[in-house]
Parts: structure tokens; sequence; C-alpha cells
């Protein structure tokens, strides 16, 4: 674990040099700095700042020449002791163009404002889209535009958007600070435009420079869209820093929290529990131990309160605290327990009784206004004559139901193994949880590696065969390694984190503390919907 780890933070420290060094020069030679300093200098020094997407777009545009962290550097921190969105435009990456990816970023960002009702604060500093790739970026419902419905809908709700102009704002992006509630610009850098220059000569013939056409004196003196003018970065910053310390405290979901008390098992050996590839089973129990509070009243225990303990064993269900917040946690067992016909693994299946104990305890935190964690290592669903002649699509369908349904709200860690439909059953990104996480060890796929190679091997020989091809075992064994390892590429963590199936990619020993910061951020919507599951199967 802790050398896949080190793998994952040499390509982070590649990801945060942005552009490279010759771009950041540019932006120093500008007075200007990057987007990581920006925050940097903009968030409270003694709070965590959460990074979403830093993997976003890895190894996805290469032709390109790439897109780090999707161009934008993005996260969840605190300015003035208030939690808040950061969304920050990296120019030093194709002048802070808009791809595919950054699009989908940027759309995340604004989701987790709108879920937890968290203010959001834009640093633009962009060149617009990039139009090589702009028919998969422009019309779709989850393209460009959807930035600019979300700001209005985000005003409606009243959740405070304060946007920065730092650099270029240009064409469709120059209505996202004006649609923000107060409009900040800095000097000399800042300027905002649906057309420059080059442009506006072309389209009408006019001769203009960039302070005329879109500066700060232009916004700030003449046009009335900007509210605030700048001569420097950090003096605009600071003014941000200001607006958001008068914004009033809204109500709370008051989730129940008392003092924390540090795990009862220390956390740095979470590393070492579960095997280096995932293939040994381990005690899921003995993660839950580092990652939940102990017992307040005897510290050597932890304080999971484990449901229906003796029943459907390969999922554990149960009661704790996590940094004083009391949650609930599903999560897979994968254990080796002793049966009258011997050992058996319980290798992460949901079977019949699992899938029926998981939604049932999923309805009693929604009873009771308890957020959910799910720590996933599933494999699916149990398969064979036996266990669908006991219903097990019926028994599965109970838990997907449940989950989907679910009012509370949900943070999901994927620990190891994340296949097929136990993807969905365990809140998958699909079942929109709050906040999503895979560990360095995280798979995530329709299947296997193994068995889907086997299956398409299968698939491809007996097409073979049809067309009078003989196919020798030695070829078979190169077809399936090819197959296999093109499969199991896609389904490393890297590759998730990359199309922002996860938000990120995580240090196992920071679980405890991006949860509770999870439901800190969760904690500042009081609204929940009524929970109604609807109709289902008994």
């Amino acid at each position: 674990m802790k050398l896949q780890l080190t793998d994952i933070n040499k390509h982070l420290e590649k990801i945060r040099s942005g552009g490279g060094k010759k771009a950041i020069e540019k932006q120093r030679e500008k007075n200007k700095l990057t987007a990581r300093e920006r925050i940097s200098y903009l968030c409270d020094k003694e709070k965590p700042f959460i990074e979403i997407g830093a993997f976003a777009g890895f190894e996805m545009y290469e032709e390109q020449g790439g897109c780090p962290a999707g161009g934008t550097v993005a996260g969840v921190s605190y300015v003035s002791g208030r939690q808040c969105v950061i969304v920050a435009n990296d120019q030093t990456v194709k002048a802070g163009a808009w791809f595919p990816i950054t699009a989908k970023k940027n759309l995340r960002m604004q989701e987790i404002a709108m879920e937890n009702k968290l203010p959001i604060i834009y640093l633009v500093d962009s060149a617009g889209v990039f139009l090589p790739m702009q028919d998969e970026i422009f019309p779709d419902k989850e393209h460009f535009g959807r930035i600019f419905r979300n700001n209005a809908r985000m005003s409606a709700m009243g959740i405070t958007q304060i946007a920065a102009v730092l650099g270029a704002c240009v064409a469709g992006g120059a209505y996202l600070p004006i649609m923000s509630d107060e409009t900040l610009i800095v000097e000399g850098n800042g300027s905002i435009y649906l057309a420059g220059p080059y442009l506006v000569k072309a389209a009408i013939g006019e001769d203009v420079d960039t302070e005329t056409l879109g500066g700060a004196v232009t916004h700030t003196e003449i046009s009335g869209i900007a509210d605030y003018k700048f001569k420097t970065e950090q003096e605009c910053l600071d003014e941000i820093k200001k607006l958001i310390g008068r914004v009033s405290e809204r109500p709370k979901a008051n989730f129940n929290r008392i003092t924390p008390v540090d795990p009862s098992k220390d956390v740095n050996e979470v590393y070492g529990i579960m095997h280096a590839h995932n293939a040994k089973p381990y005690n899921m129990l003995e993660i839950i131990d580092r990652i939940a509070d102990a017992d307040s009243n005897d510290v050597s225990q932890s304080s999971f309160d484990e449901f229906k303990k003796d029943y459907g064993k390969t999922i554990l269900c149960g009661y704790a605290r996590i940094d004083g917040w009391a949650v609930g946690i599903v999560a897979n067992q994968r254990l080796i327990v002793k049966t009258k016909k011997g050992e058996m693994q319980m290798g992460g299946v949901l079977y019949n009784d699992s899938s029926d104990k998981a939604a049932r305890f999923i309805l009693n935190c929604n009873q009771k206004k308890i957020p959910l964690v799910f720590l996933q290592d599933v494999t699916g669903f149990m398969v064979g004559s036996r266990s669908e002649q006991a219903g097990i699509i019926k028994d599965g369908a109970k838990m997907v139901n449940a989950v989907a349904n679910s009012v509370v709200p949900k943070i999901t860690i994927i620990v190891g193994n994340s296949y097929g439909a136990g993807n969905y059953a365990m809140c998958g990104k699909a079942y929109d949880p709050r906040f999503i996480y895979a560990w360095p060890s995280a798979k995530i796929a329709v299947m296997g590696g193994e068995q889907a190679a086997k299956t398409l091997l299968q698939i491809q020989v007996a097409s073979m065969k049809k067309k009078g091809k003989e196919v020798s075992a030695d070829e078979e064994k190169t077809l399936l390694d090819k197959i296999k390892g093109s499969y199991e590429k896609q389904t490393t963590p890297y590759y998730a984190a990359a199309r922002l199936w996860v938000d990120d990619i995580i240090d196992p020993a920071k679980t405890r503390e991006l949860i509770s910061e999870g439901i800190a951020a969760a904690n500042n919507n009081e609204q929940m919907e009524e929970f109604k599951t609807g109709v289902w199967q008994v």
C-alpha cells in the first residue's frame, strides 16, 4: 500500500506543477500567482484543503499536450472560518482553456456546493473553451453552458457565489462572474469580454485594446459589471476573506456529534491490512477500528456497534463515531470463516441475507437522520441457480432501492474491488454520494479482470473459429494476456479518478479526516427530503 501511495504522490507532484516551469515563470512576469498559490493564500492556514479532482484528465489528452488536474484546481476548505468550495482556473495549462473534463470537474464542484449549501468562490483566469474540442464541451447538458445554469440555480437557492477575475475571462465564460453575487477584478491583468480584440477586429472591424474592451477600469467605472477593483491579487483575495467573513451562518442539519476520541488502534497500521494486489482475505473490522473513534467509555475498544452481527456475514453494518460524528457504516467483509464444511472465504460477495440486512440498516439510518459511510470491497452479487432461485435479484433490488432513495448524506470509500452491481448497491458514483474517494488499492469495473478477459476471449475465439480459423493454445494465451492487460488498465483508480468516477485517490490514513470534513460540509444543509422507498418485493 505504501509503495502504491508513493507512486500516487510522484504523479501528484507532477500534476501540481501544472503546465510546467516556463508557464509558471510567465505568470510571475505578470505579477500573477499560480492557481495553487491563490488557494493557499485565500484559505485558513490551520484548516485542511480537501482537493477534488487532482487526477482529472490524467493520461486522457496526451495528443493535445495533457491537461493536469483538468486545468482547474478545486476543493473544499475554510475561508474566514467558513467552509467553502473553491474553483481556480490554472492559467499555466493551455491558458486555462476548458477541456471536456474541465467542464465536468467544474460542474462537480458546483454540485458539491448545491448539495451541501456551501459558498463557492471562483478564481477566474481562463482563455475559454479549448476550440479543437469544442464539440465535446459546448452544447450538451453536462457541458460548458450548464455552469451558468447552475450559477442561476444557486443564486435562487441563496448560495453565496463570489468571483475574482485575476486574468482573462472570455466569451461564454464572461457570464460566470456576472452571474455571481459579487465580482472582483485586478487592474492590468483582469479582463472580461465576450470577444477579444482579434475577434472584434474580424467581426466588426474595430481596433481596440484589451483594457479598453474589458479591463478593470472599463468594468468598474463605465459598464458597472464588476463591483471592486484592486491593484494586486493579494488585495483582491483579502477582500474575498472579508466578504466571506460577513456571510451569515446557515441553519444546520444538526447531525449528532460529540467530542472526538482517537481510534482504539493506530491509524498508520491501516497500510498493512490489505494484500498488495487485494488478493487475500482480511478482516474489515481491522480497517473500521482504525477509522472509527474509540468508545468514549473504554478507549481500548472501537465505537463500532455492529447490527445483526451473526446474520449476513459478508457485509458489516453498524453504528460508530468518526471524529465525533455519529455515522452508520456499511462495509463489505472478506474474512475467512469456519463452517461445518470447513473454511470458507467471504470474498466481498453480496448474498441474499447480506443484501437484506444492509437494506434494513440503511432504512434505520434514514429514520434516525444518521449519515452513511460505505466501505467498498465488493465483487458483486452471488450468482448461480441456488442464489437465483432464492431471489438474489429481489434482495439485491431492495438494497439498491434503499441506497437510491436514501436522503441522509452518503460518503463512499472504495478500499478494494468495486465490481458490477455491487458498485451500485454500495453507493457508487451513480447513486449520488456527497463525496466518493478511492484508496490506491481500488479497482472499479463491471467484473474482475481475470473473469472479464476469459469471457471476452471465449467470444473472440468462437468468432474466429466460425470464420474457419484454428486458434492454438499459444495464440489463445497471447490473446488472453492482451485482453487482460487492456481491461485491467481500465480498472485502476487512476483511470477512475481521471474521469471523475471518484473525487480523488486518497492516502488511507486520511480516510477518517475526509469523512469528517464531508459530514461537516453536509451539515450545512438543513433541508432533507422525506424518506420514501417506493415499491419493492418482499
